[in-house]
């Protein structure tokens, strides 16, 4: 299957310094794929490039089958900035209906756009007295007209409460589902963690990193935590069995390398008659992401 979104080798330059560096990726019909990169990492250079606002210097780059910036792949690309501005005063549903005139469909579907990120409550109301969270669900109501084929957002939960995170995620399987590719920039890394089908790290213009939670957890090779909850009075044998653990009120928390964690796992079930409880925690996407990011030397 040809991917939505593929480039290769791509590289842009900005007086003499390179803000990408043969950077490659793709991103498949119904796949969510998240970009993590620090500030000034080439994140913002690549959407620019997707979106056709500016030429890559070298490379290959194809947009829905299409050159980008180019009327094909405009028509089947949507974009969500991370800081969305509106005409303060237009309601919510004049200022969907304009857009959607725009793009050539019928205004007459902007009250169902709006009902499906959450806003019908407010659709008569003057943007400007939304809050940002709000004007942030007008974007992604602007962004979903037309059904596109692909979506590139850019921090696109910035100024969302904890559950419209959730049900903007909720949004976004849906549309995944239905086939969309999804690229989303976020800093939110806790959010991607588990809503995301593969992750890209992008560190000094170069793509360091990329692949699922899994395999970057293999890759990276950092070490397992396993934390342990002593049955009264047992954590001293806990500590014995494994001198190398630290003792955290009645839990004994050790680590080990991944090639090791079922040998541990097993010499822990050994003191089953000792042991109420057993976590295993593996390196979040916050370490990993730091483990690549230092790597690179940033």
């Amino acid at each position: 299957m040809t991917p939505t979104l593929d480039i290769a080798n791509l590289t842009k330059t900005f007086d003499g310094v390179k803000a990408l560096s043969d950077v490659s990726l793709s991103v498949s019909r119904g796949e969510r794929v998240a970009l993590l990169g620090h500030n000034g990492a080439g994140k913002s250079t690549l959407m620019k490039i997707i979106l056709g606002l500016i030429p890559a210097d070298a490379g290959r780059i194809d947009v829905c089958g299409s050159a980008p910036g180019g009327p094909a792949a405009r028509a089947k690309v949507a974009y969500l900035p991370e800081n969305a501005t509106f005409h303060s005063a237009l309601t919510g549903l004049e200022q969907i209906a304009f857009y959607m005139r725009l793009r050539g469909e019928s205004p007459k579907g902007a009250m169902a756009l709006l009902e499906r990120v959450g806003l019908a409550h407010a659709a008569r109301r003057r943007i400007g007295t939304y809050s940002k969270g709000m004007r942030q669900r007008v974007g992604l109501a602007q962004a979903l007209i037309g059904h596109p084929s692909l979506l590139v957002l850019d921090e696109p939960t910035s100024g969302l409460d904890p559950v419209s995170r959730r049900d903007f995620y909720e949004l976004l399987d849906g549309l995944a589902a239905e086939g969309a590719a999804i690229l989303l920039s976020s800093h939110a890394l806790t959010e991607v963690e588990a809503r995301t089908d593969r992750l890209l790290i992008l560190s000094g213009g170069q793509m360091v990193a990329e692949g699922t939670l899994n395999a970057l957890r293999r890759k990276a090779a950092l070490p397992v935590a396993i934390q342990v909850s002593a049955i009264n009075g047992y954590d001293v044998d806990l500590l014995r069995a494994f001198p190398d653990a630290i003792k955290l009120g009645n839990t004994v928390r050790l680590t080990c390398t991944q090639d090791d964690k079922l040998d541990t796992l097993a010499q822990v079930a050994a003191l089953r008659d000792k042991v109420a409880d057993i976590d295993v925690i593996p390196p979040s996407l916050e370490e990993i992401y730091a483990h690549f990011s230092r790597r690179s030397g940033q």
